[in-house]
């Protein structure tokens, strides 16, 4: 008998060394093959001006949920259990539901958050490849998640590599990746979303001023100081291009609130909450354009029903030099994605 409990043991204290030595073997390679983006990313190309001051440009943000996040659906970060869908059948029915709401708006300029182009998530499906040939529109990307392997939960995420998309019916000059600060450590940051915004520099007809448009989805898991000095990033670059002179448009998924909207009571303080934002975060010459004739975004602790958490979390900043035409937050019932699209038409004042 002692001899077989030993053997037990040594067999028990075998497999935890393994499992130590897997798990080094992991963070190791997660260090050395860590995403780390330049701060600055631009591709350039020869643009052809067709906007002009005082036309009118229609926009639609939707953070997509990398297509697997409808009303069916919960998210282990959340509270729920899903780590991703049962099959890519249902990737491709909310990829095609919200192209036929893409076409049906026929914006100029699509901003789309969580959009992934080969994750093992949403079973490798390049959506935005997929969105430029629905929208038949030239799409910028820059990545903001990318990972050979993340390790958690159990099953695991696995491979990810996704993030911003803007499509634009005008020509681009130059599309830019600019990296935000990453509030997270090592070794948690190795497999964490790199926050950045995606810049799109549209020229005007016998104009040296640009449409600078800024697509964006700030920290959501973080304490706090995340957001915050994101927040303050993206100040500091509205302010710099406001003061060329250029029209300026940020929107997306900004994961806080605006006080300039009512607020949505929280149900349960244990679900995830936004943090929120005030428009003196903002510089000089820009205001928020917000809606809320219905929510942005739900939670994902459960699939959706009628007591789910709703937040107002997807808007714009706009530059006084633009005349807000209309706002308005889409009630697609959250059909296709945990967050509801968000129309913008502005004039750009001569």
């Amino acid at each position: 008998m002692i001899i077989v409990l030993k053997y037990i043991r040594n067999i028990i204290l075998i497999l935890i060394i393994a499992l130590i030595l897997f798990a080094a073997i992991v963070l190791v390679l997660l260090t050395l093959l860590e995403y780390r983006p330049d701060d600055i990313t631009t591709s350039h190309r020869d643009a052809k001006a067709t906007l002009a001051e005082g036309d009118s440009v229609r926009l639609l943000s939707w953070n997509i949920g990398y297509g697997c996040l409808s009303a069916t659906e919960d998210f282990f970060m959340d509270g729920g259990k899903t780590v991703r869908p049962d099959s890519v059948d249902l990737v491709w029915d909310n990829l095609q539901g919200m192209a036929g709401r893409l076409t049906n708006e026929n914006a100029d300029i699509y901003l789309l958050q969580e959009t992934d182009i080969n994750s093992d998530r949403s079973y490798h499906v390049d959506e935005k490849e997929y969105f430029e040939k629905v929208t038949q529109l030239t799409g910028d990307f820059a990545c903001n998640f990318k990972s050979f392997f993340t390790p958690y939960p159990i099953p695991p995420i696995g491979k990810v590599e996704g993030g911003l998309v803007t499509l634009s019916r005008y020509d681009v000059s130059d599309a830019t990746r600019i990296s935000l600060p990453c509030p997270f450590k090592w070794p948690v940051r190795t497999v964490n979303l790199k926050r950045c915004l995606l810049e799109s520099r549209i020229p005007l007809k016998d104009s040296e001023k640009e449409l600078i448009i800024i697509n964006l989805h700030l920290e959501a898991y973080d304490s706090g100081e995340g957001k915050i000095a994101q927040t303050k990033k993206l100040a500091e670059k509205l302010a710099e291009e406001y003061a060329k002179g250029n029209y300026v448009i940020a929107g997306g998924d900004f994961n806080q609130t605006f006080d300039i909207v009512k607020e949505i009571s929280i149900k349960d303080p244990s679900l995830w909450a936004p943090g929120s934002l005030s428009s003196a975060d903002l510089p000089d010459g820009f205001s928020f354009v917000a809606a809320d004739n219905c929510a942005t975004c739900r939670s994902l602790n459960a699939p959706l029903t009628a007591d789910t958490q709703l937040y107002i979390i997807d808007g714009f900043i706009v530059s006084d030099n633009l005349k807000v035409e209309r706002i308005e937050n889409i009630d697609d019932g959250f059909t296709y994605s945990d967050h509801n699209p968000v129309r913008l038409e502005v004039t750009l004042l001569p």
